[in-house]
C-alpha cells in the first residue's frame, strides 16, 4: 500500500518527534513560543504543500482559508460565547465549504491564471472583513479578547506540535500511497494522468478540500494562541510570503520538507532579532532563502537526504573493509 522506504522514513518521523517532545525540558520559556510559533507555520505549509506541492497548482490565497477558519471560531465565540469544543470543528467545515465554493470554479484553469484567482480571493477577503459590518467583525482592528486553549507556553507547545505531528505525519502517508502518487502525477502531467482513465478534477478537488481542511483547523487554532485576529495579520503579504518560502525552501510536494522549511525560517528570523531588531532583517533572510535555493533548488530536505546519505555509505564502506 505504502511506498518503499516508508520504515525508514518512520524512524525519522519517531526520532524527529522524542526530540521535540523533549525540548521543553531543556530551553526556556521564550524559546518554546517561538517553536510554537513554528509550528503554526509549519501546519500552514503543510496545508500548502497538499495542494500546491503535490497537484502543481500554486495558491497565493492561502492566507484566505486561514482567515476563514480564524474568523469563523473568532465570531462564534466573541458575539455568541459558544465553546471552542463547537467553534473550532465549525471553524473546519465552513472553511471546507466555503473555500470549496469560491475555489472549485478556479481548479478548472491553470498556471498563473490560478495563483492570480487565488490571490485575488484573498485580497477580497482582507477588504471584505474590514467594511462589511464592521462591528461584528471589528473591521480593521478585528476582535480581542478571545479565549485560550490551553494556558502557559508549554502547553501551547505540546498541543500545537501534537496537532502539527499528527497532520504531517497523515499527509507523509497519504502522498507514499496511490492516491499520493495520482496527485503528484497532476503536477507532472496531467493530460497523462486524464489519459490513464482519472478524473482529474475529483483529484484536485480532493486535495483542495484537505487543504482547506488542514489551513482551517490551523487558522482557528493559530488566533486562540493568539488571543486575536486582525485582517493586517492575517492577510498581510509577508504571512503568505513566509509560508510560501517555508514549503519552497523545505522541499515541495514532501511534506517534511515544508516543516523542515518552517522552524528553519522561523528561527533564522528569531536569531537575527536581537542583532537586526528592525525590518532590516527579512533582507537577509530573503539573502540567507536565496543562497539555500540556489545551492540545492529541491531544498532542504534534499540536502539532508544527500547529508545522510553520504554518512551512511561511508559507514558501510567502512564497515566492509
Amino acid at each position: 500500500m505504502f511506498a518503499k522506504g516508508t520504515n525508514k522514513g518512520f524512524l525519522g518521523w519517531m526520532i524527529f518527534g522524542i526530540a521535540m517532545l523533549a525540548l521543553p525540558l531543556f530551553a526556556s520559556s521564550a524559546t518554546v513560543r517561538i517553536f510554537v510559533f513554528a509550528n503554526y507555520i509549519a501546519i500552514f505549509a503543510i496545508s500548502w504543500d497538499v495542494l500546491s506541492g503535490r497537484t502543481g497548482y500554486i495558491s497565493f490565497g492561502h492566507p484566505f482559508l486561514i482567515g476563514i477558519g480564524g474568523y469563523t471560531t473568532a465570531l462564534l465565540t466573541h458575539h455568541l460565547d459558544m465553546p471552542l469544543y463547537i467553534t473550532i470543528p465549525a471553524a473546519v467545515l465552513v472553511t471546507m465549504i466555503a473555500g470549496t465554493l469560491f475555489f472549485l470554479p478556479a481548479l478548472r484553469i491553470r498556471g498563473t491564471y490560478f495563483a492570480l484567482v487565488t490571490l485575488a480571493f484573498m485580497e477580497l477577503m482582507y477588504g471584505l472583513v474590514q467594511v462589511v459590518a464592521p462591528d461584528i467583525t471589528g473591521g480593521t482592528r478585528g476582535l480581542t479578547g478571545l479565549p485560550s486553549i490551553v494556558t502557559g507556553a508549554v502547553s501551547n507547545y505540546y498541543l500545537s506540535f501534537g496537532v502539527m505531528f499528527t497532520l504531517g505525519l497523515a499527509m507523509w502517508l497519504l502522498i507514499r500511497t496511490r492516491l499520493g502518487t495520482a496527485l503528484g502525477s497532476i503536477g507532472m502531467n496531467e493530460e497523462a494522468v486524464r489519459a490513464c482513465g482519472l478524473n482529474t478534477t475529483k483529484l484536485k478537488l480532493f486535495a483542495f478540500t484537505l487543504s482547506a481542511m488542514i489551513a482551517g483547523l490551523g487558522g482557528a487554532m493559530y488566533i486562540h494562541y493568539l488571543g486575536s485576529i486582525a485582517p493586517r495579520g492575517l492577510f498581510d503579504v509577508s504571512f503568505l510570503f513566509t509560508i510560501l518560502v517555508a514549503c519552497l525552501l523545505g522541499g515541495a510536494g514532501t511534506i517534511t520538507g515544508p516543516i523542515m522549511g518552517a522552524f528553519f525560517l522561523t528561527l533564522l528570523l528569531e536569531f537575527l532579532r536581537p542583532y537586526i531588531p528592525g525590518s532590516e532583517r527579512y533582507l537577509i533572510y530573503g539573502v540567507a532563502t536565496l543562497v539555500l535555493y540556489v545551492l540545492q533548488p529541491r531544498g532542504i530536505h534534499r540536502l539532508i537526504q544527500i547529508t545522510v546519505n553520504w554518512f551512511v555509505e561511508g559507514f558501510m564502506r567502512r564497515k566492509s573493509t
